[in-house]
């Protein structure tokens, strides 16, 4: 039998070992999806005949002899905006329902080559926007702590498959915090990586700091054999370089970490008063794991403009003359995310730009004296999926539908290494997540301490099975 709650680390060691074979967890995880996913709606594509060649195959590599890669048969589930070679991709739109790339993006081709099985297409918000992972295809994507809630966008297909053990491992996307959210909202660890750590030559602005793909696992050794698998460079991609030395998340440091904490970066942002609670609590208790924690904050005097305006013209950029052309077949969440970028000037982008350089200056000046920041994964805790968008938080009326993710978008502002970890909750308490932030380069730190936390209680825990709505 196989534990749909085995870790990645795990079930990929027996694979390789050859004490379970890929079929076998194929076709565990192809169970899995069909008895829960009618209720969750995780997956836009399942592609169980796929799924099987592909097992069947790398069953008679191993017997042959050949080596096994580091995800030899473990299955993993891609998030439906990312490109698979002859599997839809419909990136949420009912503009591409019936898109089958011909080839595959690198991060994928690079987690087939490390021998994994690709089950199927993640549910997303059309091309990645919204709050609610919901689209004209498929949706909305359940909470499995609640089914009336929201698994977050925009990587909630993601979330849902991995909280549910559909899959133990799934990519994701990250520009204001698509990977972290859901991570929160589902109880998960989700890595956003520094751009250019994971290669995307496919990417027409190369030079763009704001997205990054990401991971979504159930411990910090799933998500860095992940981010292991798709890391590495590109000489088509100008941020990428060397894959990031993740260590072997079980050395302690030398010394005590320095750390510290602040719940909105000094008022940047509003929080609501659970997870403020939630968020105290949990920093008590790293206080009393790990050691002591400072309260601090680099300054943020403007970032949240400085992303909204760059954020705002690149998705005009790649998509206001689609926006132009087919706003009737596209939701108003996304027409209105990439109308924002319609009337801005050089001079507004230039500007932006000037900003985001002061605030990552100052970033690296604060992790001169502290090695890792905590903070919120998420300001609020899931929300009704009928609620479409957030508009309040902490009492506090919001400017706009994206200003509740200032807590992730002022790190993607800067491309700092983020992973959001599960905090320890009351029962009964939907989950709640911490994000742990370091300094370029130091993704091995992240996942160190990451993996320190967890034998603390900062670990996932499965949710109830889903029951009738």
């Amino acid at each position: 039998m196989t534990d749909p709650y085995e870790t990645a680390t795990s079930l990929a060691g027996r694979l390789r070992r050859g004490e379970v074979s890929a079929q076998h967890a194929t076709e565990a995880s192809l169970a899995r999806i069909a008895a829960l996913d009618g209720q969750l709606n995780a997956f836009l594509t399942v592609d169980a005949e796929g799924a099987r060649a592909r097992a069947r195959d790398l069953d008679r590599q191993r017997a042959e002899g050949a080596p096994c890669g580091p995800l030899h048969g473990v299955p993993v589930a891609i998030k439906d905006v990312t490109a698979t070679a002859g599997l839809r991709t419909t990136q949420g739109s009912t503009l591409f329902a019936d898109h089958v790339p011909a080839a595959d993006a690198l991060s994928v081709a690079r987690l087939r080559r490390a021998g994994a099985v690709i089950v199927g297409k993640t549910n997303t918000p059309e091309f990645a926007f919204g709050a609610v992972c919901t689209n004209r295809l498929c949706g909305p994507t359940r909470n499995p702590w609640d089914l009336s809630r929201t698994s977050g966008g925009s990587s909630g297909g993601s979330a849902v498959a991995v909280a549910t053990g559909m899959v133990p491992l799934a990519q994701g996307t990250d520009f204001g915090g698509s990977v972290r959210m859901p991570a929160s909202f589902c109880g998960l660890f989700g890595l956003r990586p520094a751009p250019g750590t994971i290669a995307e030559p496919e990417r027409a602005l190369g030079w763009s700091r704001l997205s990054t793909q990401g991971v979504l696992a159930r411990s910090a050794a799933d998500a860095a054999l992940m981010l292991g698998a798709m890391a590495g460079p590109d000489p088509r991609d100008p941020l990428s370089g060397p894959p990031p030395d993740l260590g072997t998340l079980d050395t302690p440091p030398p010394a005590p970490l320095r750390l510290a904490a602040s719940l909105d970066l000094g008022r940047a942002f509003p929080v609501d008063a659970e997870v403020a609670r939630a968020f105290d609590l949990a920093v008590a208790r790293i206080e009393a794991a790990v050691g002591p924690v400072a309260r601090a904050a680099p300054p943020v005097h403007g970032a949240a403009e400085a992303f909204k305006t760059l954020r705002a013209a690149e998705s005009w950029y790649r998509s206001g003359a689609m926006v132009e052309a087919h706003e009737d077949a596209l939701t108003p969440s996304f027409v209105w995310n990439v109308r924002q970028g319609r009337g801005l000037s050089a001079a507004d982008m230039l500007e932006a730009d000037a900003v985001r350089t002061r605030v990552w200056r100052d970033f690296m000046a604060f992790f001169a004296a502290h090695e890792v920041l905590v903070m919120p994964a998420c300001a609020i805790l899931p929300f009704p999926n009928a609620q479409e968008e957030v508009m309040e938080v902490g009492g506090r009326r919001l400017g706009s539908i994206i200003d509740y993710l200032a807590c992730t978008f002022l790190i993607s502002l800067v491309g700092f290494p983020a992973l959001a970890i599960p905090a320890p909750r009351a029962a009964g308490m939907l989950p709640f997540g911490l994000q742990l932030v370091v300094a370029p380069g130091r993704e091995a730190l992240l996942l160190d301490l990451a993996t320190r936390l967890e034998e603390q209680g900062f670990a996932f825990a499965p949710p109830p099975l889903p029951s009738p709505l």
